[in-house]
Formats: structure tokens, C-alpha cells, sequence
């Protein structure tokens, strides 16, 4: 059995948000940090943060999940060249970070909306560009086609799921913040490598589903104790 095949839809949607975290779950990407350390970063932090969302693709191959990422065109003022998910800003139009998300992937990728299914939230991450980003997960159908925008994404790209949430394939890092030194995870995968935000929702996403594992797991055990 491979890693990501204990992880059904429901079992899915079970460890995610049904809607938007609060304004104080936006540090989640340095889980495990110290509340020392966690107070200053956010003290570092912008004090108005740019409301943004991302669509976490999750694409339904016959050899289990894999997550669509793209990489960046190096001519973009934001993030060049960085590996990512399809989104961008909030805009006034939007009626939500869902509805944001599913645009941004369609403009930037060609993803139709008609292939994509809501999952969950994953808690917002703020990044140090000053973007406060709604990562959104979906399941995605197989049988779409993309349209890459070239003067925004270089290329679009998939990674199995099992690969990402194998802690072999983490490696640990230490993020230099003016005097403030953090540990963040890269995940390379073949020439690429997935760092920062990108990587920072990915090991967020891995941990909600080991919890809501260990919680099941946890009371399978229960159940099975004599009373």
C-alpha cells in the first residue's frame, strides 16, 4: 500500500477547513516553533497583508493522488521562477477565496473549473512578500487540459502525493530573518525544488492528515480496550 492511498476523499475533507481560517491562524507554516519565536515573526510581519488564495490541486491518477504545481515565469515582479501554486491576489470581484483561486488557476493554466472539486481550507500562510494567501485544496479530474499563460507561468508540472508527505524526501533548512533564525523545509523532487510558501503548505497539509490519522488510528484503539 502506498502512502497516500490511505487517503480517501472523505478521509481528505475530514482533515481540512470547510471555510477560511481566523486572522490568528496564519502562522501554521512554522508549526513546532517556540511561542517566542512564533511572537517574533509576527512582529516582523507587514502590518496590512494582502489578501490572496491558491488552489491546492489534488489530481486523481490511477496510481493514486498527485499535487499540480507550476513554476514561475522569470520575468514576474513576484516570486519568479518560483515553484507554486496557480493563484494570486484577492480581487473586489471575487466573492470568495474559492472563487479567487478558481479564476487565477483558469487564467494562469487553462484549468476549467468543471474538472475541480472543493475540498477544504488549509490555514492561511503569511509570506514575507506581504500576501496573507487562503491555500484552497481540490480534487481535480484527470481528463482536463491546460493552457499555460506564458508571460506568467513557465510550466505546469505534477508530483505523487506519496512523494510529498515521505519525510525522507524533506529537507530541512534555516531561514535566515534579520537576527531570527528558522527551520523550513525545501522538498527537491528531480531538477526542481519546492521551497518557502509552496513548501510551507505542503508539510501544513501533510501534518492535518497525519493528525486525522492518528486520531482514527487513536480510536480504532479505544474501541478495541475492554471495558
Amino acid at each position: 500500500m502506498t502512502m497516500d492511498s490511505l487517503y480517501s476523499k472523505a478521509h481528505i475533507r475530514e482533515s481540512l477547513n470547510p471555510s477560511p481560517s481566523s486572522p490568528d491562524e496564519d502562522m501554521l507554516w512554522l508549526a513546532g516553533g517556540s511561542p517566542e519565536m512564533l511572537a517574533e515573526v509576527r512582529a516582523r510581519a507587514p502590518a496590512q497583508r494582502v489578501p490572496a488564495a491558491v488552489l491546492v490541486p489534488l489530481v486523481e491518477r490511477e496510481g493514486g493522488w498527485t499535487v499540480l504545481l507550476t513554476q514561475r515565469a522569470a520575468t514576474l515582479k513576484d516570486h519568479a521562477g518560483q515553484i507554486s501554486f496557480p493563484g494570486g491576489r484577492i480581487e473586489s470581484g471575487d466573492p470568495d477565496a474559492w472563487r479567487a483561486a478558481l479564476r487565477e488557476a483558469h487564467e494562469e493554466i487553462g484549468l476549467s473549473e468543471s474538472f475541480v472539486e472543493f475540498a477544504g481550507y488549509l490555514p492561511d500562510h503569511w509570506v514575507g512578500t506581504g500576501f496573507r494567501v487562503t491555500p484552497v485544496v481540490a480534487f481535480v479530474r484527470p481528463e482536463f487540459e491546460l493552457k499555460i499563460a506564458t508571460d506568467e507561468v513557465h510550466d505546469a508540472f505534477e508530483v505523487p502525493l506519496g512523494f510529498i508527505l515521505d519525510a525522507a524526501n524533506h529537507r530541512p533548512r534555516q531561514l535566515r530573518m534579520a537576527d531570527l533564525t528558522v527551520k523550513v523545509y525545501d522538498i527537491p523532487y528531480g531538477e526542481r525544488i519546492i521551497w518557502g510558501a509552496t513548501a510551507g503548505m505542503l508539510m501544513t497539509f501533510r501534518r492535518l492528515l497525519q493528525a486525522r490519522q492518528s486520531a482514527l488510528t487513536g480510536a480504532a484503539l479505544d474501541g478495541a480496550r475492554p471495558s
